[in-house]
């Protein structure tokens, strides 16, 4: 179908986008993946011109700043990590809206601790407990909030909400793999993401016409690192 003859992917050598991009493959969607070391997406101009030439569809923003080895590594690189998840999805909004294209921006759920008051899990209409607003946070949960901020009243565009990714792939951003390696754990509960099933209803989504907004892409339930570390070792 025409709506859906290619898909510009930026951030594709990433953790996230490299799923979107076995998906893509899966489901044989042509697509271009785009890293900065190709075009310098973070400039509004060299990006619009992308989209023009590439004849882009559809646009996904997979880039973005999480820190090496972990996200605690934000709190060192606060001006990396404001460009990556604060000013970005800007940029790609106003390449996006000035082009004409629709597009999805990969987001977080880190932007929420804990539970709602009702004791239920948190909507996608919920304002972020988790933020520069509401804090203390983490910087990088604070950069996240502020960038879904810049893309308010954003016209044709998707925010799908990741939350601590996990799949059968050993990787350092893989949350058993982190289990794992790491000497210490916090036993806290947490919502997870199969990072497949997360990119495949993202994909899905867009494909079946789903209404544009903010959707969390989470599995059900929540787990704590004692349940999954007990699983582990039966």
């Amino acid at each position: 179908i025409e709506i859906f003859r290619m898909i510009v992917l930026l951030g594709g050598r990433g953790y996230v986008g490299s799923a979107f991009q076995r998906c893509f493959v899966r489901r044989g969607l042509a697509f271009k993946a785009i890293s900065r070391a190709q075009t310098d997406y973070t400039r509004v101009g060299s990006l619009t011109e992308l989209l023009r030439e590439s004849g882009a569809t559809f646009v996904i923003n997979a880039a973005g700043y999480t820190g090496k080895p972990n996200v605690d590594a934000c709190e060192d690189h606060r001006a990396d990590c404001l460009l990556g998840n604060a000013v970005l999805p800007g940029i790609v909004r106003e390449a996006c809206e000035e082009v004409g294209v629709p597009w999805g921006h990969v987001s977080s759920g880190c932007i929420y601790s804990g539970r709602r008051e009702d004791g239920a899990g948190f909507r996608e209409d919920d304002s972020p407990n988790f933020s520069f607003r509401s804090g203390p946070c983490s910087f990088y949960s604070g950069s996240k909030a502020l960038g879904e901020e810049v893309l308010e009243g954003a016209k044709r565009c998707y925010v799908w909400r990741l939350r601590i990714p996990f799949e059968a792939r050993d990787s350092e951003r893989n949350y058993l793999s982190k289990l794992l390696r790491y000497d210490r754990l916090l036993d806290a509960e947490n919502s997870v993401s199969h990072l497949d099933d997360f990119v495949e209803a993202a994909v899905h989504g867009w494909r079946s016409g789903a209404p544009f907004g903010v959707y969390h892409l989470t599995n059900p339930g929540t787990v704590t690192a004692r349940q999954v570390t007990d699983w582990m070792h039966e």
